[in-house]
């Protein structure tokens, strides 16, 4: 290069293209070095731009790359280690956790959890009033108070949901969700999930819906009906199996996916878990005093139910989702559980007090079925869903009454004091369909049955004056048919018919309309 230099600046000094002053030859070799310099400079520049760019597109490939091979990864099979997030969870706004080294902020969820508001609002009219479905009248009613997924007539805001998400760090994902409504602020579920557990472990912890079921963990925006079935209302309680405890699940490292999971649960739901504790019965009256002054007198005795400090809830689970293909998908799960605590109570207005106290258990089955057919706006797509519980209660029945300020004594005679051992034997089901007639419209019918098998008890009185005694109950049925506009993922109208044909009850029509809509970053309902 430097020869190049030198030949060019003396053939222009030969030539007489250089004017005035001639250079000296020093000024010519100082010319040469500085241009040297700046070509090396260039160079330099060049090879360094070189280096970023290779770097870029080794970076590059090794991103398709990753993407390439979480496709081609089958979602429910597990790897053995690592990540195992259940795949029916709904999906997290975040996937995967930041590295927290690299000072890296965006808009997004870097360090933020993602927060969505779930509105939902609805109207209703009954024909008639509505009864509950023969034998599981106690402890339970429509007509309920606090947040619930009950219907009632008339305009209702049903709740307003709102939900974090995101992931702590690499090892806990955490979710916290509260439903705000007219009768105030409710924490519906707050829990954290294990990320990296080995061997497709994972633990959740904290206060969420059990896995049992299929419909169980769902809330009311990812129903396909206004209401939900008797299967969860009757069985579970209005708000279905919602539990604070702790939940270990293993999928299982088989060619389909397979998961089985135990959950170990504090034990408070109305339908399988009702605890009530020992505390003291108490009643106010106004009896005339010496002068016939009304005196005020206070009644007050112990209830004698078991104490029992929780865990009282024991639940296990099995789902398996055979492979059929792109377009086809099902799920068959079987659930069962143990309460060692089941209490309830009725205090009459005379002072009379009914107890029960004992255990409960509870058996059930799953089966969901979808079909994807492609279409536009779920044009085409088919869901079948339909699950079974039967439910079984020992309890010790017991009515007694004051017999003056502080003891309560049986209300029957001495031979027959109305202390009874009872076995309560309920089942309920449902079934459902649902088809996409038309791009943002489908429609659904549902069958609901409740007691089919109905082992109850009255808490009235026999023809012997005997109370507690056993009678045989005929089922309750309910037919339901909807239909469903949703102009995006993010709205949904929809409109539902139901006849309630109720055993020792009035029978009653129900129409309902009802609206969801969901704002800011709410993950995808999988499966």
């Amino acid at each position: 290069m430097r020869a190049f230099w030198i030949l060019a600046l003396t053939a222009a000094f030969a030539s007489g293209s250089v004017v005035a002053e001639e250079p000296t030859l020093e000024e010519l070799m100082r010319k040469i070095e500085a241009l040297e310099e700046r070509d090396r400079e260039r160079q330099g520049r060049i090879e360094n731009l070189e280096t970023e760019l290779r770097a870029a597109q080794a970076l590059e490939e090794d991103e398709a790359r990753e993407d390439d091979d979480e496709r081609a990864t089958p979602r429910p099979a597990a790897t053995g280690a690592g990540p195992q997030a259940d795949p029916l969870d709904p999906t997290p706004a975040r996937m995967r956790a930041r590295p927290m080294a690299t000072g890296e902020v965006t808009s997004g969820t870097a360090f933020n959890p993602a927060i969505s508001v779930i509105l939902d609002g609805y109207y209703a009219h009954f024909s008639d009033h509505l009864d509950d479905p023969a034998g599981f009248d106690s402890g339970h009613s429509h007509a309920h108070g606090g947040h619930g997924h009950g219907i009632e007539e008339g305009f209702n805001l049903r709740e307003a949901e709102v939900t974090f998400t995101g992931s702590v760090d690499p090892y806990f994902d955490m979710m916290v969700m509260a439903a705000i409504s007219d009768h105030g602020i409710e924490l519906e579920e707050a829990y954290i999930t294990t990320r990296s557990l080995p061997q497709g472990l994972q633990v959740k912890a904290g206060k969420f819906f059990s896995d049992v079921g299929y419909i169980n963990k769902q809330h009311p925006h990812d129903w396909f009906f206004v209401d939900q079935p008797w299967f969860r209302e009757l069985i579970f309680g209005e708000e279905g199996l919602s539990e604070t405890g702790v939940q270990l699940s293993w999928l299982a490292p088989f060619d389909s996916y397979t998961r089985f999971g135990v959950e170990v649960l504090e034990g408070s739901s109305d339908g399988v878990a009702s605890y009530l504790g020992d505390s003291r019965h108490e009643m106010v009256t106004v009896l005339p005093g010496e002068n016939n002054e009304p005196v005020r007198n206070r009644w007050r005795a112990d209830k004698n139910l078991r104490d029992r400090d929780g865990p009282r809830l024991f639940t296990g689970f099995v789902k398996w989702a055979p492979d059929l293909g792109f377009d086809h998908a099902m799920q068959l799960g079987a659930f069962g559980g143990v309460s060692q605590v089941w209490q309830d109570e009725t205090a009459h207005s005379s002072g009379r007090l009914e107890t029960w106290d004992g255990d409960s258990q509870f058996v059930g089955a799953d089966l969901v079925y979808k079909y994807g057919r492609g279409g536009l706006m779920g044009h085409g797509n088919f869901v079948f869903q339909a699950e079974y519980a039967l439910r079984e209660r020992d309890v010790e029945f017991q009515s007694r009454q004051f017999t003056d300020f502080s003891n309560l004594v049986p209300t029957g005679p001495a031979d027959d004091p109305d202390r009874r051992d009872q076995t309560w034997r309920q089942d309920a089901f449902y079934m459902q369909g649902v088809y996409g007639f038309a791009p943002r419209w489908n429609a659904g019918l549902r069958v609901d049955g409740a007691g089919l098998t109905n082992r109850a008890y009255d808490g009235g009185t026999d023809s012997l004056g005997r109370r507690g005694m056993r009678e045989d109950l005929d089922a309750s049925w309910r037919y339901s048919g909807q239909v469903t506009y949703a102009p995006t993922e993010f709205s949904r109208l929809r409109a539902q018919v139901s006849y309630n044909d109720i055993a020792d009850g009035h029978d009653a029509w129900q129409f309902m309309l009802q609206f969801n809509m969901s704002l800011g970053v709410h993950g995808a309902h999988a499966f």
